[in-house]
């Protein structure tokens, strides 16, 4: 397993992996979360080009099997997005692309990690909790992270349970 900055070589496969992920959703009856369509190719790119974007490969061929989208939000390093291929799944590889992204906001000087999730999805906030991610009360939320749970909820997100959170990391 490597992980390392996504290149548009990439693209394609991380739409691939985007929709062969939204399997598990289907299995918890949100089809529209499992039949949404993965982020364009220029979107992915623009992540690319700000450095936002952090793919694991599988070694061997180079090839992505799980990916992670973020950004710089209100001074910390947002989680837009994170997915693992079903068939890489339960192998530590979403643990292990999170620590990777908090030792480089870390040593960014960044003192968190955040992300918003569903609340009743068990590879969601569960697992996020378990990777030392808290909620955030609403009061709590900075403007950046407000401005993205209006986005979530515009586009339908709030059907089900949504929550933001928050893992310091070492510079925090």
């Amino acid at each position: 397993m490597r992980i390392r900055a996504g290149v548009p070589g990439d693209l394609g496969r991380l739409q691939e992996i985007e929709r062969a992920a939204g399997c598990w959703f289907r299995d918890l009856g949100m089809d529209e979360i499992a039949d949404d369509e993965p982020p364009s190719t220029a979107s992915l790119r623009e992540y690319a080009e700000a450095g936002g974007l952090w793919v694991v490969t599988d070694g061997a061929e180079d090839a992505p099997v799980a990916y992670a989208l973020t950004e710089p939000v209100d001074g910390c390093l947002h989680v837009e997005q994170i997915s693992v291929h079903p068939g890489h799944a339960r192998r530590g590889i979403g643990r292990a692309l999170l620590a990777e992204l908090a030792d480089r906001a870390a040593a960014d000087g960044l003192p968190a990690l955040t992300l918003t999730t569903f609340t009743d999805v068990p590879w969601n906030a569960p697992y996020y909790a378990r990777l030392g991610f808290r909620t955030l009360e609403e009061d709590a939320l900075t403007p950046g992270l407000r401005r993205i749970r209006e986005r979530e909820a515009a586009a339908g997100l709030d059907r089900w349970p949504r929550v933001c959170m928050r893992r310091e990391t070492a510079a925090g």
